[in-house]
This record gives structure tokens, sequence and C-alpha cells, in this order.
């Protein structure tokens, strides 16, 4: 057996996983650089540099307490279930079926597209002081609400509010919005469920049916 990746993967292929090709001389060294790498491997090795890489969790503290189920220690366990997944052009998500999930595992982990995990990237230790979505406007003495656009990358101003609480609300509704139209373009039946219940789960019942009347208005 060859030396472990990340000290748990264990590279079973029987086949070249990695292309290297000549670029040129320097001294009389050659250079060289890869030229293609197996997706599946690509993705597997990604996958264990944030479970188990030291290097990588001091870098991104987020992932401090993550890891990966031991049968995906196994380069051809994972590459069998991604092989069954619509994973072409996406990126292997871990908690969004589960929130805040810390094992990559074949009964959670989906693949999700960029625009997909941009929209569910609130940064919550950047955000500030006040609740998510929003911000103290120091000009009006009141909070303006915002919600950036999946679909154009703009930002919505969703309006001032009188306190942070019913901008929070505003911003909620907005996500919920759009989470409903990003559900209607997914090819994955459990993420389209996802996205609507991460946002429809985050209200109370009675801003719940507040928002879902904004959201088919």
């Amino acid at each position: 057996m060859g030396k472990l990746i990340y000290g748990v993967g264990v590279n079973d292929a029987d086949y070249v996983i990695k292309v290297n090709e000549t670029i040129g001389y320097v001294d009389g060294k050659r250079k060289r650089r890869q030229a293609w790498v197996c997706p599946f491997y690509q993705k597997w090795t990604h996958m264990l540099e944030r479970g188990h890489s030291e290097r990588f969790k001091l870098k991104n503290p987020t992932y401090k307490d993550v890891t990966v189920c031991k049968e995906w220690h196994l380069f051809s366990t994972f590459k069998s279930w991604m092989q069954e997944q619509d994973w072409e052009g996406k990126q292997l998500d871990k908690d969004l079926l589960v929130r805040e999930n810390k094992v990559y595992n074949p009964s959670v982990c989906v693949f999700v597209s960029g625009q997909v995990n941009k929209f569910l990237t609130e940064r919550g230790n950047d955000r500030g002081k006040y609740r998510i979505g929003a911000c103290w406007h120091k000009a009006t003495g009141k909070f303006i609400a915002n919600c950036s656009s999946p679909f154009t990358g703009k930002v919505d101003h969703l309006g001032l509010f009188t306190n942070e609480d019913e901008a929070h609300r505003a911003w909620l509704a907005k996500k919920l919005e759009y989470a409903y139209a990003l559900a209607e373009i997914q090819t994955d039946k459990r993420v389209a469920k996802a996205l609507i219940d991460r946002y429809e789960n985050w209200f109370d019942q009675s801003e719940r049916e507040i928002c879902v009347d904004i959201c088919h208005a």
C-alpha cells in the first residue's frame, strides 16, 4: 500500500489518476505541470483535505471538527458513490441536507452548483453585531435590509426599518423567495427541498405564514 492521503486516504485506483506534461527547461532542469487529473480523485482528495489536513484546519477553523467517514477513506468507494450523482460542474456539500453536519458521508452529502453554494453562504462570522440581513443606516437613524440575488449577483435593497428584527425578517422573506426560485431549477430533488426547508424552518410559525404569502403573491 502506498502513502496514505492526509493520513487516512487509500488510493486503490487501477488507472493513472494524474497526467503531467513537460513545459520547458530552466537551467537544464525539466519543468512540468499537471495536464489532467481524474475528477473523482480530485473531489476525493479535496474532501480528505477538509476533513483530515491539520494545515487546512488551521487556516479554516470552521472545519476544525470536520471528518470523513471511514468508508470514504477508500477512493474506489467514494468514486462509486460519486458516479451515481449529478456532479459535473458542481461542488460537494456536507451540510445542506443536515444543518451543521460535520462528517462527510454518503447519507447526507450532495453536489450543488456554485450558485447554490454561494446563496447558502451567510458569512455569519463577518456580518457584524446585528442580525443577519440588517445594517444600521446612520443617515436615517434606521436599519436597512439587504439581500444578494443568486441570479444577478447584485444586492437588493429591501428598505428601511425601525429595528433590526424587522430588517432581519425582510431579509429572511427575500431569501425564502429566492430559495423557491432556485429550487425550481435543481435537478436533485433533495437539494430543492433542502433549499426551501432551510429558510422556512428559520421562521417561527407566524413569520413563516407571512413570508410564504409573500413568496406566492
